[in-house]
């Protein structure tokens, strides 16, 4: 039987450094601002817009909340995003997905200026860690020393996805080991399985994509030492389709009739050969929603070292 990759404890831990970091901070007089935006009333999305309030006030940072009509416009929704970008309280931008379908998502993403991009999306933040420029931010090293280092870096300004860097961190944090090891993805979004790949590749994993058209999905994912699911189909992967001692990351939302809420993974089967698995929930949501929050206090602290009138160049 598989063990647990407990996401709901790592993400108290981020929290809780979040927490001091957030105080250090107004000690000198600077407060943390994230904005939450929410566009119409998709059930999902409203949940996880609550679970990052609730978030915001156990650490402290303040949560400026944006609800608007699902019937607005492109235009209106550039307008807000125009007023939070040259906000000076607000150090990220978190827009909830999806966005109605008469709204261009793309468009509104890569209007968020990189150093508020704080879930890491838009365009160039995006570019960037395809690039291989902001993947500094994977590795072990004290983020302030990674910060002073490399400030005059443009990607410096750039964060990683949340959901994609919580599951690198979530897997650390369980000791699983990334190099040499074989990754299959299912899914290619741009949210998840795209930077999710690039991450693994920097961590020196072999790696495999698979999606809709992907022929005997089966096949695949059975030579997965590492497998991580995205696609939103509940019990897509079961017990057949794995090899024994897999590790199995479930990244898939499912809400059913009822309410009850399910992943990409058929937990019964599956975990009865895997050597690790996340539970849904309480797997990596709980750490995408952490990830966002310590992605906002980092935005807080390079602003304020990039506004220093002590910053000596060279």
């Amino acid at each position: 039987m598989a063990d647990i990759l407990d996401g709901r404890k790592l993400a108290d831990e981020i929290k809780s450094e979040v927490k001091k970091e957030v105080e250090t901070l107004n000690k000198i007089g600077i407060d943390v601002g994230l904005s939450l935006l929410l566009v119409g009333e998709n059930a999902a999305s409203a949940q996880y817009f609550q679970a990052t309030l609730s978030a915001c006030r156990k650490t402290g940072i303040t949560a400026y909340e944006f609800k608007l009509p699902a019937t607005i416009t492109v235009n209106e929704i550039l307008n807000v995003v125009n007023k939070i970008n040259i906000d000076e309280r607000i150090n990220g931008l978190l827009i909830l997905m999806p966005l109605p379908r008469h709204i261009n998502s793309r468009r509104i993403i890569n209007h968020i200026v990189p150093e508020k991009d704080i879930d890491g999306l838009g365009a160039i933040s995006v570019g960037r860690l395809a690039a291989d420029e902001s993947t500094f931010q994977l590795f072990k090293k004290d983020k302030r020393d990674v910060d002073q280092q490399s400030r005059f870096i443009p990607s410096i300004w750039s964060f990683l996805p949340c959901t994609p860097f919580g599951v690198i961190r979530l897997l650390e944090h369980h000791n699983v080991k990334i190099k040499g090891k074989h990754a299959v993805i299912i899914g290619k979004s741009l949210a998840v399985g795209k930077p999710l790949s690039t991450m693994f590749l920097a961590k020196e994993a072999t790696v495999t994509v698979c999606h809709k058209e992907t022929a005997d999905l089966g096949r695949i994912t059975r030579q997965a030492d590492i497998l991580c699911s995205a696609t939103g189909r509940a019990g897509l992967i079961t017990g057949r389709m794995i090899k024994k001692g897999t590790v199995v990351v479930d990244i898939g939302i499912n809400v059913l009739k009822g309410g009850t809420i399910t992943g990409d993974i058929d937990f019964n089967s599956v975990s009865k050969k895997a050597s690790l698995i996340t539970p849904v929930p309480g797997g990596v949501g709980p750490v995408t929603i952490s990830m966002l929050l310590e992605n906002t206090v980092r935005s807080a602290q390079r602003n304020e070292l990039f506004k220093s009138p002590l910053l000596v160049m060279g």
